[in-house]
């Protein structure tokens, strides 16, 4: 296995599997700790719940499970807008594989050109935008009000962060593995790195490829899968496409002002069964989430069935004001189990979802513990297949991500 991979979410781990089989690798994902052999595969990429809860032996669990298997070296892949709050857990989960590993300075960057995620002079910026001034200073979860990728890594981190910066990137690997070696002999435990585009990630993963563990967003897969192009690879043919078009479902969870638009689109286009979620109705009636996947299972049929708990800012205070934001998220979450079990209990067996929490929710109801990686629906998001189970093709989108007519887009691809 030339990588082995952690990632904190589940979405992030597609993220990142379709990056490296784009980039030829054969790629297997297991959603948490696999308890069995997996299909022979040149990365495997294990899911974990890790970005909003507290990192516990779940991420030693899975470093175990690769490193059994051969893995020649770790990747921790975290979002690309380096979602998470001054306790972490970016830091700490870096820190747990640190010391497991016996490694040195971990070099780490969140940079990911291809969806305008960008990083210069340790400051992290989406598009024109420092990260600070977009939609995700409004997260629920984990709102980012700092752009400062070595205060906001600083703050939730034992070790000092220093910064390999553009010049360094932009002079080449060797440059790179200068300013590591640098960094490290002055005491520094992590590494920002600066990359505005592919090549400086491709630099940059030269001089990581023999380290065992780097740090990153899915954009620096790209540069560790052109790092090992002559390593010798493994087939497999674990992914396939359905014979015929499957009963579709589109479940909206996440808040993004991404998702958001692609809801809209969804709604005013599609014209089939639209059900919402409310975290207010769910927390009064018990019996709200079992009606709404009744009506849904109902409804399923040649035209997408779409079930969204999508809300703006306004709406979000409101709840979270009520009841807690802790509270609204298990709420939803389990909501959408509920949904997601009765939808497949009625035929559907194609599921697309925005949101890594709802992602989660919905793989973990379908017993889905293992995915084949297809193609690239949009950039960072592919199809996949369970590999277990009844047959089920599942997109599974980072809320930040995807065109406004993503939904649509993914029907008609599959």
């Amino acid at each position: 296995m030339l990588i082995g991979a952690i990632a904190d979410d589940l979405t992030g781990a597609t993220d990142l599997g379709v990056n490296l089989t784009r980039e030829g690798l054969s790629v297997i994902q297991a959603n948490g700790v696999p308890d069995h052999d997996l299909p022979p595969a040149d990365a495997v990429i294990v899911a974990l719940k890790s970005r909003t809860i507290p990192p516990d032996d779940a991420v030693a669990q899975s470093l175990a499970w690769l490193r059994e298997r051969g893995a020649e070296r770790i990747y921790f892949k975290y979002c690309s807008t380096f979602d998470s709050t001054p306790r972490g857990n970016i830091g700490p989960v870096t820190e747990a594989l640190q010391e497991a590993l016996g490694a040195g300075i971990v070099p780490t960057t969140p940079a990911y050109p291809r969806t305008e995620r960008t990083v210069y002079r340790g400051h992290l910026f989406v598009g024109d935008l420092l990260l600070s001034q977009t939609g995700m200073r409004h997260h629920p979860l984990t709102p980012m009000t700092d752009a400062n990728l070595v205060t906001l890594l600083g703050a939730q981190a034992r070790g000092r962060v220093g910064l390999v910066a553009f010049d360094a990137v932009h002079a080449g690997t060797a440059a790179v593995r200068a300013r590591l070696a640098a960094l490290e002999h002055q005491g520094f435990r992590h590494a920002i790195v600066d990359a505005v585009d592919d090549r400086h990630l491709e630099a940059a993963a030269l001089a990581f490829a023999e380290l065992p563990l780097c740090a990153g967003g899915a954009g620096l897969g790209v540069g560790l899968a052109r790092a090992l192009r002559a390593a010798p690879k493994v087939s497999n043919d674990a992914w396939a496409r359905p014979d015929t078009v499957p009963a579709t479902a589109w479940l909206f969870g996440s808040c993004s002002e991404a998702t958001r638009r692609q809801l809209e689109s969804a709604r005013s286009q599609d014209g089939g069964v639209c059900l919402r979620l409310d975290p207010l109705a769910l927390a009064a009636d018990p019996g709200h989430a079992a009606r709404i996947a009744a009506q849904a299972a109902q409804n399923v049929g040649s035209r997408p069935v779409i079930v969204y708990a999508t809300a703006g800012p306004k709406d979000i205070a409101a709840a979270q004001s009520a009841l807690g934001a802790a509270r609204v998220a298990i709420l939803v979450e389990n909501a959408f189990r509920t949904v997601a079990r009765s939808l497949v209990a009625a035929g559907a067996r194609a599921f697309i979802v925005a949101g890594g929490e709802t992602a989660g929710a919905v793989v973990d109801a379908l017993g889905v513990h293992a995915l084949a990686i297809g193609p690239e629906i949009d950039p960072g998001v592919p199809w996949t297949r369970a590999l277990s189970g009844p047959p089920l093709w599942l997109a599974l989108k980072s809320g930040n991500f995807g065109s406004d007519e993503f939904f649509m887009r993914a029907t008609r691809g599959l």
